[in-house]
Protein backbone atom coordinates (compact mmCIF):
# COMPACT_ATOMS: atom_id res chain seq x y z
CA UNK A 1 0.00 0.00 0.00
CA UNK A 2 1.06 3.45 -0.74
CA UNK A 3 2.85 5.49 1.95
CA UNK A 4 -0.10 8.47 1.93
CA UNK A 5 1.35 9.76 5.16
CA UNK A 6 4.52 10.27 3.06
CA UNK A 7 1.80 12.35 0.66
CA UNK A 8 -0.08 14.18 2.80
CA UNK A 9 3.92 15.48 3.74
CA UNK A 10 4.47 16.49 0.56
CA UNK A 11 1.44 18.40 0.12
CA UNK A 12 1.82 19.87 3.10
CA UNK A 13 5.38 21.07 2.58
CA UNK A 14 4.31 22.68 -0.52
CA UNK A 15 1.18 24.28 1.18
CA UNK A 16 3.59 25.30 3.31
CA UNK A 17 5.93 27.10 1.41
CA UNK A 18 3.26 29.37 -0.90
CA UNK A 19 1.64 30.39 2.50
CA UNK A 20 4.95 31.60 3.80
CA UNK A 21 5.01 33.27 0.14
CA UNK A 22 1.99 35.89 0.98
CA UNK A 23 3.86 37.76 4.03
CA UNK A 24 6.71 38.82 1.43
CA UNK A 25 4.45 40.45 -1.08
CA UNK A 26 6.40 44.01 -0.09
CA UNK A 27 7.60 46.82 -2.50
CA UNK A 28 9.75 44.19 -4.58
CA UNK A 29 6.40 42.37 -5.68
CA UNK A 30 5.30 45.82 -7.02
CA UNK A 31 8.46 46.88 -8.45
CA UNK A 32 7.94 43.59 -10.50
CA UNK A 33 4.64 43.97 -11.64
CA UNK A 34 5.55 47.89 -12.54
CA UNK A 35 8.31 46.66 -14.35
CA UNK A 36 6.15 43.82 -16.15
CA UNK A 37 3.24 47.14 -16.93
CA UNK A 38 5.56 48.94 -18.62
CA UNK A 39 7.56 46.33 -20.55
CA UNK A 40 7.68 47.80 -24.32
CA UNK A 41 9.28 44.88 -25.35
CA UNK A 42 8.50 40.93 -24.43
CA UNK A 43 9.16 39.04 -21.23
CA UNK A 44 11.62 36.84 -21.69
CA UNK A 45 11.53 33.50 -18.90
CA UNK A 46 14.50 31.83 -18.69
CA UNK A 47 15.98 29.39 -15.85
CA UNK A 48 17.59 25.87 -16.39
CA UNK A 49 16.23 22.14 -15.69
CA UNK A 50 13.10 21.93 -13.56
CA UNK A 51 12.88 26.13 -13.23
CA UNK A 52 12.95 25.80 -16.98
CA UNK A 53 10.25 23.97 -16.88
CA UNK A 54 8.12 26.52 -14.39
CA UNK A 55 9.50 29.29 -17.37
CA UNK A 56 7.49 27.86 -19.47
CA UNK A 57 4.34 27.64 -17.74
CA UNK A 58 4.92 31.22 -16.51
CA UNK A 59 5.45 32.31 -20.26
CA UNK A 60 2.39 30.15 -21.24
CA UNK A 61 0.11 32.32 -18.40
CA UNK A 62 1.61 35.60 -19.20
CA UNK A 63 1.23 35.20 -23.25
CA UNK A 64 -2.71 33.91 -22.41
CA UNK A 65 -3.60 36.90 -20.43
CA UNK A 66 -2.35 39.84 -22.89
CA UNK A 67 1.70 40.04 -22.16
CA UNK A 68 3.78 38.62 -25.05
CA UNK A 69 6.11 35.98 -23.24
CA UNK A 70 8.21 33.11 -24.49
CA UNK A 71 10.86 30.89 -22.62
CA UNK A 72 14.54 30.88 -23.27
CA UNK A 73 16.90 28.03 -22.80
CA UNK A 74 20.19 30.05 -20.82
CA UNK A 75 21.85 27.07 -22.44
CA UNK A 76 21.00 28.26 -25.89
CA UNK A 77 21.24 31.19 -25.24
CA UNK A 78 25.17 31.43 -24.67
CA UNK A 79 25.27 29.26 -27.72
CA UNK A 80 23.88 32.47 -29.66
CA UNK A 81 20.20 33.03 -29.37
CA UNK A 82 21.01 35.38 -26.38
CA UNK A 83 19.95 38.10 -29.75
CA UNK A 84 16.51 37.82 -29.39
CA UNK A 85 17.02 39.91 -26.55
CA UNK A 86 16.41 43.67 -26.62
CA UNK A 87 16.56 46.71 -25.02
CA UNK A 88 13.09 46.92 -24.37
CA UNK A 89 12.70 43.20 -23.07
CA UNK A 90 12.11 42.21 -19.50
CA UNK A 91 14.09 39.09 -18.35
CA UNK A 92 12.88 36.81 -15.68
CA UNK A 93 15.37 34.46 -14.63
CA UNK A 94 14.81 31.51 -11.77
CA UNK A 95 17.33 30.26 -10.01
CA UNK A 96 16.29 28.86 -6.37
CA UNK A 97 20.15 28.93 -6.21
CA UNK A 98 21.25 31.94 -7.93
CA UNK A 99 24.34 31.11 -8.75
CA UNK A 100 23.49 28.62 -11.85
CA UNK A 101 26.46 29.22 -14.53
CA UNK A 102 24.33 29.07 -17.79
CA UNK A 103 22.27 32.19 -16.12
CA UNK A 104 25.40 34.40 -15.01
CA UNK A 105 26.82 34.17 -18.60
CA UNK A 106 23.96 35.97 -19.76
CA UNK A 107 24.15 38.83 -16.93
CA UNK A 108 26.81 40.65 -18.89
CA UNK A 109 24.76 40.67 -22.14
CA UNK A 110 21.72 41.87 -20.24
CA UNK A 111 22.64 44.86 -18.71
CA UNK A 112 25.15 45.79 -21.93
CA UNK A 113 21.81 45.88 -23.94
CA UNK A 114 19.54 47.57 -21.39
CA UNK A 115 17.14 44.79 -20.26
CA UNK A 116 15.72 45.14 -17.39
CA UNK A 117 15.81 41.78 -14.81
CA UNK A 118 13.69 40.55 -12.93
CA UNK A 119 15.20 37.57 -10.51
CA UNK A 120 13.12 34.96 -8.72
CA UNK A 121 15.62 33.07 -6.84
CA UNK A 122 15.76 31.19 -2.96
CA UNK A 123 19.17 33.09 -2.11
CA UNK A 124 18.49 37.09 -1.31
CA UNK A 125 22.71 37.40 -1.62
CA UNK A 126 23.13 35.14 -4.74
CA UNK A 127 25.12 36.43 -7.89
CA UNK A 128 21.99 36.74 -9.90
CA UNK A 129 20.02 38.78 -6.76
CA UNK A 130 22.60 41.18 -6.78
CA UNK A 131 22.50 41.49 -10.24
CA UNK A 132 18.82 42.35 -10.94
CA UNK A 133 16.99 45.20 -11.21
CA UNK A 134 14.29 43.25 -8.25
CA UNK A 135 14.74 40.15 -6.93
CA UNK A 136 11.56 37.92 -5.47
CA UNK A 137 12.63 35.92 -2.39
CA UNK A 138 10.75 32.05 -3.10
CA UNK A 139 12.82 30.74 -0.46
CA UNK A 140 11.50 27.16 1.16
CA UNK A 141 12.13 26.31 4.98
CA UNK A 142 12.00 22.71 3.11
CA UNK A 143 11.55 20.48 -0.06
CA UNK A 144 8.92 18.28 -0.36
CA UNK A 145 11.70 15.38 -1.01
CA UNK A 146 12.54 13.23 2.06
CA UNK A 147 16.26 13.93 1.30
CA UNK A 148 15.81 17.69 0.87
CA UNK A 149 17.35 17.61 -2.36
CA UNK A 150 14.44 17.19 -5.26
CA UNK A 151 12.90 20.48 -6.29
CA UNK A 152 9.73 20.14 -5.33
CA UNK A 153 8.55 23.01 -2.50
CA UNK A 154 10.54 25.02 -4.21
CA UNK A 155 9.50 25.26 -7.94
CA UNK A 156 5.51 25.14 -6.53
CA UNK A 157 6.69 28.35 -5.42
CA UNK A 158 8.37 29.82 -7.87
CA UNK A 159 5.33 28.67 -10.17
CA UNK A 160 2.94 30.66 -7.58
CA UNK A 161 4.98 33.62 -7.50
CA UNK A 162 5.00 33.13 -11.56
CA UNK A 163 0.97 33.14 -11.30
CA UNK A 164 0.75 35.94 -8.33
CA UNK A 165 2.64 38.06 -11.37
CA UNK A 166 0.85 37.20 -13.87
CA UNK A 167 -2.78 37.56 -12.00
CA UNK A 168 -2.26 40.96 -10.59
CA UNK A 169 -0.54 42.41 -14.39
CA UNK A 170 -3.85 41.02 -16.01
CA UNK A 171 -5.37 42.98 -14.01
CA UNK A 172 -4.15 46.57 -14.05
CA UNK A 173 -3.97 46.10 -17.39
CA UNK A 174 -7.71 45.79 -17.31
CA UNK A 175 -7.59 42.57 -19.30
CA UNK A 176 -11.23 41.60 -20.07
CA UNK A 177 -12.93 38.59 -20.85
CA UNK A 178 -13.71 39.19 -24.02
CA UNK A 179 -9.89 40.10 -24.46
CA UNK A 180 -9.46 36.09 -23.09
CA UNK A 181 -12.14 35.14 -25.76
CA UNK A 182 -9.71 36.00 -28.12
CA UNK A 183 -6.51 34.64 -27.18
CA UNK A 184 -8.83 31.24 -26.41
CA UNK A 185 -10.33 30.52 -29.73
CA UNK A 186 -10.33 26.78 -29.09
CA UNK A 187 -10.67 23.81 -26.93
CA UNK A 188 -12.91 24.06 -23.60
CA UNK A 189 -12.50 27.74 -22.97
CA UNK A 190 -12.67 29.38 -25.68
CA UNK A 191 -16.15 27.37 -26.42
CA UNK A 192 -17.27 28.76 -22.52
CA UNK A 193 -15.97 32.34 -24.47
CA UNK A 194 -17.42 32.13 -27.83
CA UNK A 195 -19.55 34.86 -28.86
CA UNK A 196 -22.97 34.88 -30.16
CA UNK A 197 -22.28 36.36 -33.52
CA UNK A 198 -20.01 33.42 -34.36
CA UNK A 199 -23.03 31.05 -33.98
CA UNK A 200 -25.87 32.56 -35.24
CA UNK A 201 -27.60 32.42 -38.62
CA UNK A 202 -27.26 35.80 -40.39
CA UNK A 203 -28.15 37.08 -44.11
CA UNK A 204 -29.64 34.60 -46.12
CA UNK A 205 -30.02 31.77 -43.70
CA UNK A 206 -32.04 34.07 -40.77
CA UNK A 207 -36.31 33.89 -41.18
CA UNK A 208 -37.47 37.01 -42.11
CA UNK A 209 -41.17 38.04 -43.12
CA UNK A 210 -43.07 41.39 -42.77
CA UNK A 211 -45.86 42.35 -40.40
CA UNK A 212 -48.14 42.28 -43.61
CA UNK A 213 -47.06 38.56 -44.86
CA UNK A 214 -49.81 35.72 -45.33
CA UNK A 215 -49.70 32.91 -42.98
CA UNK A 216 -48.76 30.67 -46.08
CA UNK A 217 -45.69 32.43 -46.86
CA UNK A 218 -44.78 32.64 -43.14
CA UNK A 219 -44.99 28.45 -43.08
CA UNK A 220 -42.69 28.61 -46.22
CA UNK A 221 -40.42 30.73 -44.59
CA UNK A 222 -40.18 28.84 -41.39
CA UNK A 223 -40.04 25.62 -42.79
CA UNK A 224 -37.29 26.07 -45.70
CA UNK A 225 -35.23 28.23 -43.13
CA UNK A 226 -35.67 25.35 -40.62
CA UNK A 227 -35.54 27.40 -36.99
CA UNK A 228 -38.70 26.30 -35.95
CA UNK A 229 -39.21 30.52 -35.85
CA UNK A 230 -39.12 33.52 -38.09
CA UNK A 231 -38.60 37.08 -37.07
CA UNK A 232 -41.04 39.73 -38.16
CA UNK A 233 -39.71 42.68 -39.05
CA UNK A 234 -41.27 46.08 -40.56
CA UNK A 235 -42.12 47.04 -43.87
CA UNK A 236 -40.41 49.81 -44.89
CA UNK A 237 -37.87 50.11 -41.65
CA UNK A 238 -36.52 46.23 -41.47
CA UNK A 239 -37.45 47.28 -37.43
CA UNK A 240 -38.11 43.97 -35.60
CA UNK A 241 -41.57 43.48 -34.48
CA UNK A 242 -42.01 40.12 -32.84
CA UNK A 243 -41.62 36.95 -33.60
CA UNK A 244 -43.31 33.51 -34.81
CA UNK A 245 -42.34 30.30 -33.64
CA UNK A 246 -44.06 26.88 -33.61
CA UNK A 247 -45.62 27.29 -30.28
CA UNK A 248 -47.42 30.47 -31.31
CA UNK A 249 -48.38 28.54 -34.66
CA UNK A 250 -50.07 25.67 -32.63
CA UNK A 251 -52.04 27.79 -30.24
CA UNK A 252 -53.31 29.94 -32.83
CA UNK A 253 -54.54 27.07 -34.52
CA UNK A 254 -56.29 25.69 -31.40
CA UNK A 255 -58.16 28.43 -31.39
CA UNK A 256 -59.61 27.95 -33.99
CA UNK A 257 -60.27 29.41 -37.39
CA UNK A 258 -58.34 29.37 -40.82
CA UNK A 259 -55.31 30.28 -39.95
CA UNK A 260 -53.87 30.53 -43.94
CA UNK A 261 -56.36 33.82 -44.27
CA UNK A 262 -54.16 35.42 -41.36
CA UNK A 263 -51.10 37.87 -41.63
CA UNK A 264 -47.76 37.59 -39.63
CA UNK A 265 -48.59 40.67 -37.59
CA UNK A 266 -51.99 38.63 -36.50
CA UNK A 267 -49.59 35.50 -35.14
CA UNK A 268 -46.38 37.12 -33.88
CA UNK A 269 -45.70 37.60 -30.03
CA UNK A 270 -44.55 40.84 -29.67
CA UNK A 271 -41.07 42.28 -27.71
CA UNK A 272 -39.38 38.57 -28.15
CA UNK A 273 -36.03 38.00 -26.31
CA UNK A 274 -33.31 39.68 -27.93
CA UNK A 275 -29.44 39.26 -27.08
CA UNK A 276 -26.60 41.45 -28.65
CA UNK A 277 -23.87 40.01 -31.07
CA UNK A 278 -21.20 40.32 -28.44
CA UNK A 279 -23.31 38.26 -26.01
CA UNK A 280 -20.84 35.42 -24.87
CA UNK A 281 -22.75 31.94 -25.79
CA UNK A 282 -22.98 30.29 -22.64
CA UNK A 283 -24.62 33.75 -21.50
CA UNK A 284 -27.42 32.90 -24.26
CA UNK A 285 -27.44 29.21 -23.05
CA UNK A 286 -28.39 30.50 -19.57
CA UNK A 287 -31.18 33.00 -20.92
CA UNK A 288 -32.78 29.72 -23.15
CA UNK A 289 -33.19 27.71 -19.85
CA UNK A 290 -34.04 30.47 -17.37
CA UNK A 291 -36.58 31.50 -19.72
CA UNK A 292 -37.46 28.15 -21.45
CA UNK A 293 -37.05 28.99 -24.95
CA UNK A 294 -35.05 27.80 -27.83
CA UNK A 295 -34.57 30.63 -30.03
CA UNK A 296 -33.39 33.96 -29.44
CA UNK A 297 -32.75 37.22 -31.63
CA UNK A 298 -29.38 38.41 -32.31
CA UNK A 299 -29.37 42.66 -32.50
CA UNK A 300 -27.09 44.84 -32.79
CA UNK A 301 -25.86 47.24 -30.17
CA UNK A 302 -25.23 49.80 -32.30
CA UNK A 303 -29.17 49.53 -33.72
CA UNK A 304 -31.28 47.46 -30.98
CA UNK A 305 -34.37 47.37 -33.25
CA UNK A 306 -32.77 45.65 -36.68
CA UNK A 307 -32.32 41.96 -36.73
CA UNK A 308 -28.42 40.60 -36.89
CA UNK A 309 -29.24 37.28 -36.77
CA UNK A 310 -31.06 33.90 -35.37
CA UNK A 311 -29.35 31.85 -32.50
CA UNK A 312 -31.17 28.29 -31.53
CA UNK A 313 -30.50 26.15 -29.24
CA UNK A 314 -29.13 23.31 -31.44
CA UNK A 315 -26.08 25.63 -32.26
CA UNK A 316 -25.23 25.36 -28.91
CA UNK A 317 -25.94 21.51 -28.98
CA UNK A 318 -23.49 20.96 -31.70
CA UNK A 319 -20.72 23.05 -29.79
CA UNK A 320 -21.12 20.97 -26.89
CA UNK A 321 -21.63 23.70 -24.26
CA UNK A 322 -24.27 21.22 -21.90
Amino acid sequence: MADRSLARKVLETEAAAIRALIERLDERFDCAVSLLRQCRGRVILTGMGKSGIICRKIAATLSSTGTPAFFLHPAEAIHGDLGVVQQDDVVVALSYSGETDELILLLETIRRLGAKLIAITGNATSTLAQAADVALDCSVAEEACPMNLVPTASTTAALAIGDALAMTLLVEKGFRQEDFASLHPGGKIGKRLMRVEALMHSGKQCPMVRAKTRMRDVIYEMSSKGLGMTCVIDGEEDTLLGIITDGDLRRRMERGGEILDLRAADVMTTRPVTVARATLAAEALNMMEQRKITSLIVVDPAEPARVAGVLQIHDLWRMEMF
